[in-house]
């Protein structure tokens, strides 16, 4: 559990059948709403729960990945209110699904910038945070995207309208691995496709050779020295 204590939590299910519904209605006390409906995918899915919402500040976390901090929410919190910015993000840790102390790949969102997009870089979206406001005032997760809508959505918001942003130094929270976006190369065909269609939509010139040199920097994130 997190130790701040205004959070409220939604969960947003696409209808499953593996039981997640049961659990969802172990922790009642703790959720705040939820629904269980088909939805056109996890972008829908994730513009839904930002539209449930009627707090300040959203955040979004998806199935598997965990806030290992319980300070994670104060400390975000805490940089809206002292660098009154737009937008706060921070680090995250890849984690083996079997130990999840051993950590396989760091990401570092410290070195970012809005002209590193159209290298296809961008900050750790699950440790994205922003105003509910600014969903309704530039828009939501465009579904029409199979898996870059979080990388359009950045571009957009940090790009083209130029909000503010501070990041946070810290690991914080925990992925599994096996994610949508790290499956396979053809996973890795459609992302970069939807890049360079995010960066064009958004007046950012990029081309393709910018977009897949990327993969050079990622390999340091899984050096272990360098966790």
């Amino acid at each position: 559990m997190q130790d701040y204590p205004d959070i409220e939590y939604l969960v947003i299910d696409g209808n499953s059948k593996d039981g997640t519904q049961n659990v969802i209605r172990c922790f009642n006390a703790e959720v705040s709403r939820w629904i269980s409906e088909s939805d056109k995918g996890l972008y829908d899915a994730m513009n839904k729960g930002i539209k449930m919402a009627t707090g300040d500040i959203v955040g979004i976390i998806n199935s598997d990945d965990f806030y290992h901090r319980k300070d994670s929410i104060s400390q975000v919190v805490k940089a809206f209110q002292e660098f009154k910015t737009d937008c706060v993000y921070s680090d995250v840790r890849f984690v083996n699904p079997s130990n999840l102390e051993k950590t396989v790949r760091y990401y570092r969102s410290g070195r970012f910038s809005p002209e590193k997009f159209k290298r296809g870089l961008m900050p750790a979206h699950p440790t994205f945070f922003t105003y509910r406001e600014n969903f309704i005032k530039y828009g939501f997760y465009k579904i029409d995207y199979k898996i870059a809508a979080d990388f359009e959505l950045l571009v957009r918001f940090l790009h083209k309208h130029r909000l503010s942003y501070y990041y946070l130094p810290i690991d914080l929270m925990k992925m599994r691995t096996g994610g949508l976006s790290t499956r396979s190369w053809k996973s890795n065909f459609i992302i970069n496709q939807e890049d360079y269609r995010a960066c064009l939509e958004n007046g950012l010139k990029t081309n393709y050779f910018w977009l897949y040199s990327r993969y050079f920097k990622k390999i340091l994130e899984f050096i272990p020295g360098l966790f």
